[in-house]
C-alpha cells in the first residue's frame, strides 16, 4: 500500500535547542532594526498608499508592457506601474502623486494621453488623494493585528496560552521582520504587499500548528519525557513535511521573482523572506519560546521513552 512520499526516509535526531539563544538574538536584532528604520526612515509607499493616478486603458492590440514601461517612464512623471487585468488588451497604469497639487496631477494625465497617442480607449482616469491612501494604511494595520489576535485565540483555545503565546510572537515577528525589510531597502510597500504580509501570518502559523499538535500528541505518548526533548522530537519528525511544503512554496515564490517581471518583484521578495523566516521562527521562536514559558523540566525519559535527539 502507498504510504505517501517522505523527503527524510528517517527521523534525524538534530538538537534545535543548542543554537535557541543565538536565534534569539538574532531575532532581536532583526525586531530592533526594523523598529528603527520604521521610526526613522519609514516605508516607501506605492501609489495604493501615498496616493496618484490611476488610469486604466483598452490598447487597439495586445500591449508590450515592458516597452509600455519605459515609453512612459521616459515621460519623468515617477514612478510607474503597469499591470494587465481583464482582457490582454486591458492595462491598468499606476503613477505616482504628482508635485504641484491637482494641476500637475492632470498636467501627467494629458502626457500619459500624448505618450500613447489615438486609438486607446480610456476606461476610468482617477486621482488617487493622500487621505485615501492613509485610510488604507489604517485598515491594513487594523487588519493585520485583528489577525493575530484571532490566531492568537485560537492557539491558545486549541493548544493552551502557552502554545497560543509563543505562536503570536512568531507571528508577529515574521509580519514586522518582513515590514522592516522593505523599510530598510526602501523596496515599494502597496496593496500587493501588504497582501504578501497576510500570506506569510497565515503560513507561518500553518507551520506552528502543526508542530503544536505533534507537541500535543507526544505529550499522551510520553508522558515522562523532559519537555525540551520532547519539543526536539516533535520538531524533527515533522521536518520532512516542512521540507516538502515549504520547498515547494519557496521554488513557486522564487519562479515569480525571477520570471514575473518588476510588477511582481516586491510581492516576491515578501513571499520569499516569509517563506524563509516563517520556518525559521516557527523551530528557532515559538517552539523554544513555549519552553519557556513556564514548562522547563521535567522528569527524564524512562527506558520506555525515546532518547532525546542530540546533534
Amino acid at each position: 500500500m502507498f504510504k505517501g512520499f517522505r523527503v527524510l526516509q528517517s527521523v534525524p535526531t538534530v538538537d534545535y535547542f543548542r543554537w535557541h539563544i543565538t536565534a534569539f538574538i538574532v531575532s532581536g536584532l532583526m525586531m530592533l532594526a526594523s523598529v528603527v528604520s520604521l521610526a526613522t526612515q519609514g516605508l516607501n509607499y506605492g501609489v495604493d498608499f501615498a496616493g496618484g493616478i490611476l488610469v486604466e486603458v483598452r490598447m487597439p492590440d495586445q500591449p508590450d508592457l515592458g516597452a509600455m514601461r519605459t515609453q512612459l517612464e521616459a515621460l519623468n512623471i515617477g514612478d510607474v506601474q503597469l499591470q494587465e487585468f481583464g482582457t490582454a488588451r486591458d492595462v491598468l497604469i499606476r503613477v505616482e502623486r504628482q508635485r504641484g497639487g491637482e494641476s500637475a496631477e492632470m498636467a501627467a494625465v494629458a502626457r500619459i494621453r500624448e505618450s500613447l497617442g489615438n486609438g486607446v480607449d480610456y476606461r476610468r482616469v482617477e486621482v488617487v488623494g493622500p487621505q485615501v491612501g492613509a485610510e488604507l494604511v489604517r485598515a491594513g494595520v487594523m487588519a493585520v493585528g485583528l489577525a493575530i489576535l484571532g490566531i492568537m485565540a485560537y492557539m491558545a483555545l486549541r493548544f493552551g496560552w502557552r502554545a497560543g503565546l509563543s505562536g503570536s510572537v512568531a507571528l508577529l515577528h515574521d509580519c514586522l521582520t518582513t515590514v522592516g525589510l522593505f523599510s530598510i531597502l526602501q523596496l515599494q510597500f502597496d496593496l500587493n504587499v501588504l497582501a504578501a504580509v497576510m500570506t506569510i501570518a497565515g503560513f507561518s502559523i500553518n507551520d506552528t500548528v502543526v508542530i503544536a499538535d505533534r507537541v500535543r500528541e507526544n505529550e499522551r505518548k510520553y508522558k515522562q519525557m523532559d519537555f525540551r526533548a520532547l519539543i526536539n522530537l516533535s520538531v524533527n519528525e515533522t521536518l520532512s513535511r516542512t521540507f516538502m511544503t515549504n520547498g515547494l512554496v519557496l521554488a513557486a515564490v522564487l519562479a515569480i521573482l525571477f520570471l514575473g517581471g518588476p510588477v511582481l518583484s516586491d510581492l516576491a521578495i515578501a513571499l520569499v523572506w516569509g517563506a524563509l523566516i516563517g520556518t525559521y521562527s516557527t523551530v528557532y521562536v515559538a517552539a523554544p519560546l513555549e519552553w519557556y514559558l513556564g514548562r522547563r523540566g521535567g522528569v527524564r525519559p524512562d527506558s520506555a521513552t525515546p532518547a532525546a535527539p542530540t546533534a
